[in-house]
């Protein structure tokens, strides 16, 4: 599955090995942080209920279940004005955005944005820049993605809610998988979870009886990272290989191995 936007801390990579984890068999998926639904994707369960508190994103996903060609005219609309008016288009969509938060709007900035890099500042505002050295995904490769999800999610549920609402009706037999913003990094996609509430949420599913795998801090080089998450909350927990830090690549001339934990509660 090509990816129908990007997201920090995707999983696309890495969706394979993590359902090597899941078991065989699931009653009902939950997936309340879907960002751009690459565990999902890969996984493509027979019923599953998705969330995320940012509404853009939802209202998208939905648009893709219900008419993934309007979203494709929509885009291809504001990709020609952008070959057309250049920079200055980019600019006048994102503040449009900032103001009536488009899920069309929110899909032709987040694949004309630098390295597609979703990014909001402390007012809520998409304050990424355009990537001038490219032309953004053409529309016809974006057309070929959508009616690629379309069956895959089409009897899918999504609801814009945070991960607690979500997973309320989750029952023994789901399976909950978690990739919130990780504890020990800086997101620029919205503010922290509270810990304290994630975990005192976690052993609330234990209580329940539903089985969980959450996506967590892991490793970079030779430095750890990991959260301080109770060990009577989980059973297993296993590193899964990220490949290298695309950060300090850029950033800081190196080249480390990235490891992201995996927790499982069976």
């Amino acid at each position: 599955m090509q990816p129908l936007i990007k997201w920090t801390g995707s999983k696309r990579s890495q969706a394979k090995k993590i359902i090597s984890y899941f078991p065989k068999n699931i009653s009902c998926y939950f997936e309340p942080f879907l960002g751009s639904g690459a565990v999902l994707g890969v996984l493509s369960p027979q019923k599953a209920t998705c969330g995320d508190i940012s509404d853009p994103l939802i209202k998208l996903w939905v648009m893709v279940q219900s008419d993934p060609g309007l979203i494709y005219q929509e885009y291809k609309k504001r990709w020609n004005n952008l070959q057309k008016y250049g920079y200055k288009y980019y600019y006048k969509v994102r503040e449009q955005f900032n103001k009536n938060k488009s899920p069309h709007d929110f899909l032709f900035l987040s694949r004309t944005c630098v390295n597609g890099l979703i990014r909001f500042n402390r007012k809520g505002e998409f304050n990424n820049s355009l990537h001038h050295s490219r032309k953004g995904m053409n529309p016809e490769r974006l057309k070929k993605i959508l009616y690629q999800w379309h069956p895959v999610i089409k009897d899918y549920q999504f609801f814009k809610k945070d991960y607690v609402a979500l997973t309320r009706l989750a029952r023994k037999g789901d399976l909950v998988y978690l990739d919130p913003p990780y504890f020990n990094t800086k997101n620029s996609y919205e503010e922290q979870i509270d810990f304290n509430k994630f975990i005192d949420y976690l052993k609330d599913l234990n209580k329940r009886g539903i089985k969980f795998v959450l996506s967590f801090d892991g490793t970079r080089g030779n430095k750890e990272f990991f959260a301080d998450i109770p060990k009577t909350i989980y059973k297993r927990h296993v590193l899964i290989n990220s490949g290298l830090s695309p950060f300090n690549k850029v950033q800081n001339k190196k080249i480390e191995q990235v490891f992201e934990s995996l927790y499982l509660n069976y």
